[in-house]
């Protein structure tokens, strides 16, 4: 059963008897989370990440994974995810969010799309294996295959997530710093990878028009990006005041609740 939907086929909220079971200290929230990884009970939402100009051209989407409990609700993602993201079940996750993007991709030829991943899933057999058999089955699959890694993630595992982009670039992968300046990222170690996008984390864009501070932080960001020739995409796009002046910075592209909601429905 999947979730209910409005009419734009965004999720609706989930009841108020899920959330408290998650807010319950009996609650089993790795058993939930289990037993619908167990099922394949999972879609893809869906956010357009549009470009900056006033065409607003939809560039790309990110594919964001939702797991559904036995009746078709949205488990809350908030609720689990710091709790599994280094477990074995992260890892679960996120090999399961990358053999729906790529299913999706196999289907709809004219879609990019990216999901994120943890560095730890780059390692792990399963993640590598649905990687691996898809490109060889349909190599240009990789052409339209963004993965995004987090600040955190990537200065954890710098060495693994490097070997990795060197293995996957020539077959066509991009790859995108998640979260760029909310983390502790080494330039040392920047310069050494090889981002293809870096995406301003939303500490620094929400309500920039009224944040004089942020838009010199952002401005800066951008400038330490097109260093590295990084394309570059804001994060959580709240507002067209916001819009417009992400705009004048120059960054390429915008992500958010302003340019799009997540939807499991692509445009």
């Amino acid at each position: 059963m999947l979730p209910k939907t409005n009419a734009e086929g965004n999720a609706l909220e989930f009841s108020d008897p899920l959330l408290a079971a998650f807010a319950s200290r009996d609650a089993d929230i790795e058993s939930l989370v289990a037993a619908a990884l167990d099922a394949g009970r999972a879609q893809l939402a869906f956010q357009p990440i549009v470009s900056a100009d006033a065409s607003r051209r939809i560039c790309f989407y990110e594919g964001l994974i939702r797991l559904l409990d036995d009746f078709g609700r949205v488990l809350p993602a908030a609720s689990f995810m710091p709790q599994v993201s280094n477990t074995d079940i992260g890892r679960r996750i996120d090999t399961l969010a990358l053999k729906l993007a790529l299913n999706l991709l196999a289907e709809n030829a004219h879609i990019r799309l990216s999901i994120n991943v943890s560095a730890r899933s780059l390692a792990d057999w399963r993640w590598r294996s649905t990687m691996s058999d898809a490109l060889a089955q349909r190599d240009n699959l990789g052409d339209r295959l963004i993965l995004e890694i987090s600040e955190q993630s990537a200065m954890n595992l710098h060495e693994v997530v490097k070997r990795f982009m060197l293995e996957m670039q020539p077959r066509g992968v991009c790859f995108a710093l998640d979260g760029f300046g909310g983390g502790l990222t080494s330039f040392l170690h920047l310069r050494d990878f090889y981002f293809d996008l870096a995406k301003i984390h939303k500490t620094f864009t929400q309500d920039l028009s009224g944040r004089p501070d942020n838009q010199v932080l952002v401005e800066a960001l951008t400038t330490v990006a097109r260093q590295f020739e990084m394309f570059v995409v804001a994060e959580g796009v709240e507002s067209d005041q916001d819009a417009v002046i992400l705009s004048r910075i120059g960054v390429d592209c915008l992500q958010g609740y302003h340019t799009g909601r997540p939807s499991f429905r692509l445009r």
